[in-house]
């Protein structure tokens, strides 16, 4: 059943459909997945929609297949998107739709087809196809040069990777396993004496709609974002020797080389006779004793949260009793103010009136704390957003920017400075405002913010939405090698983001972050709480 959702989500992705419509297919495979009801009997007697994220639509055809074995708009969607030719449409830079236009006026429908009608001189029979075009396409085709792409966010690539290495009992390897915030080069690792039957499978995968490149033990699929995934089936004496080259990345593992055979990636090392380096370090050329990194088990707390009292999606009790459940000793509420406009915004009175909700909270939660908070917005004129008095209150404050991310970068390095020494302030929150394939990073002068913050002694936050982790990984570096205290948060807006504090973690890390570097490693006694 959970295979079935997934193709659908795929063939929305492709047709076009909205991305909540596809993703919500995929959440409810996750569920059907994970859960251990007997899911086919929940559909039977119409209480399927009692399990998380499956709603009517979804129920309806969890219905028709358990009663027919057939999903008949999935087969529909199947015959009329041609998932073979879209998705190779995207990896060759192609739109889904001009790609079907393309394929019916050469009355093709698989990648072979295509390939032969291009390599055949055909492409120029079809109505805005010059020389040109022709040319880049049989230039991609051949993979001279790989199309210019926006890459996976981090969260995407690993459940994307995942799921594939998942189902060929392999290792994920390439961008993702590296944790880098964007993902371009994804692979998967299998060790295997026959080849050709994990070959196979990858080509039965859902989430690869179609095997471009096929050698005996390599094989290049396309996913239905039209990104390509890399299979290497290494023969089990150089599993090592074949993850380690396929993690990257590439200056890294060419200073390394010839690399040795190993059936791991430890054995690989001791014959280089070198220590072990994590995959979040091995970006650039290194062959010394790597630093004890930051772990996802040393957080004790996650301090930049949001509830309904703003736009979060779930309340005080809520957000405190699943930190709890995670093992976390505290958690702040970190609501935004009234500036922000987009969204609710609390002032001094919603945050008093949170606070005795959140009173009521930590007397069930006791000894678990929730720390009273805010992310205070940095307005126009450089004021906080809030009066003195209440964030004479407040335990923890995140100060924020979210509007003027454009401006020059000494009047924006002034204003943000300025706030810094507010003596409330506790933490800086993403301090480059870069969105990821949508907003390029600020022109915030770090250096100087290190300054400040050596000065006042607060801490910079590197933010677990996987579309920020800001500050990023070579960003946390500069910040740890000046002496500036990073906090590992996960802006979560809902039970389910507090699982990005992986994603956070892992970018410390990759800024080379020891536990002692990051503040909420701290027992909450151990904690830069506002300064009075």
């Amino acid at each position: 059943m959970a295979e079935r959702l997934e193709s659908f989500a795929g063939l929305l992705d492709l047709s076009g459909a909205g991305h909540y419509t596809s993703r919500a297919y995929r959440r409810a495979a996750e569920t059907i997945r994970e859960s251990k009801a007997p899911i086919a009997e929940l559909v039977r007697s119409g209480r399927v929609q009692d399990l998380r994220g499956i709603g009517p639509g979804i129920a309806a055809r969890l219905r028709e297949l358990v009663e027919t074995g057939r999903i008949a708009e999935l087969e529909e969607l199947e015959r009329d998107v041609q998932p073979e030719l879209v998705g190779l449409g995207r990896f060759l830079g192609v739109g889904p739709k001009r790609m079907v236009e393309i394929g019916t006026a050469l009355g093709v429908r698989t990648v072979d087809e295509f390939r032969e009608a291009a390599q055949t001189g055909r492409l120029q029979s079809v109505p805005g196809i010059g020389p040109q075009t022709e040319q880049r396409l049989l230039a991609a085709l051949e993979r001279e040069h790989r199309p210019q792409k926006r890459g996976l966010l981090l969260n995407r690539a690993r459940a994307l990777l995942e799921e594939i290495a998942g189902g060929l009992g392999a290792e994920m390897a390439g961008d993702p396993r590296r944790w880098a915030d964007t993902s371009f080069d994804l692979a998967v690792v299998a060790s295997s004496a026959r080849p050709k039957q994990v070959l196979d499978l990858f080509e039965r995968l859902p989430a690869i709609v179609v095997v471009v490149e096929r050698e005996t033990r390599r094989a290049l699929g396309i996913t239905v974002e039209g990104v390509p995934v890399e299979l290497v089936v290494a023969e089990p004496e150089r599993f090592g020797t074949e993850l380690l080259r396929a993690t990257g990345a590439r200056a890294y593992v060419e200073a390394l080389e010839p690399l040795p055979d190993a059936p791991d990636e430890e054995g690989v090392y001791a014959a280089l006779g070198i220590p072990w380096c994590p995959p979040e370090l091995r970006e650039q050329p290194f062959r010394g004793e790597p630093p004890p990194l930051v772990e996802l088990a040393d957080i004790r707390g996650d301090l930049h949260c949001h509830t309904t009292w703003s736009d979060g999606k779930a309340s005080v009790l809520e957000m405190g009793t699943a930190a709890r459940d995670l093992g976390y000793e505290y958690m702040a509420i970190c609501d935004h103010t009234q500036n922000v406009r987009v969204v609710p915004g609390l002032d001094a009175d919603d945050l008093r009136r949170q606070a005795e909700e959140i009173a009521a909270a930590n007397e069930e939660l006791v000894p678990f704390r929730i720390l009273r908070g805010s992310e205070v917005d940095i307005r126009r004129d450089g004021e906080l957003d809030l009066p003195d008095d209440i964030l004479g209150e407040l335990d923890w404050v995140q100060l924020s920017l979210h509007a003027g991310q454009r401006e020059r970068g000494d009047t924006l390095t002034k204003k943000v400075t300025e706030a810094m020494r507010h003596p409330a302030v506790t933490c800086l929150s993403h301090p480059k405002g870069r969105i990821i394939n949508h907003r390029p990073p600020n022109a915030l002068n770090l250096e100087r913010v290190f300054e400040v913050a050596l000065e006042t002694g607060i801490a910079l936050e590197t933010n677990g939405l996987p579309d920020r982790l800001d500050l990023s990984g070579p960003e946390v570096r500069l910040a740890v090698e000046a002496g500036v205290p990073i906090c590992a948060s996960t802006d979560a807006h809902s039970v389910r983001g507090l699982g990005n504090m992986r994603l956070c973690v892992a970018t410390a890390r990759r800024g080379w972050a020891t536990a002692s570097d990051v503040v909420n490693t701290r027992p909450l006694a151990g904690l830069p709480l506002r300064r009075r």
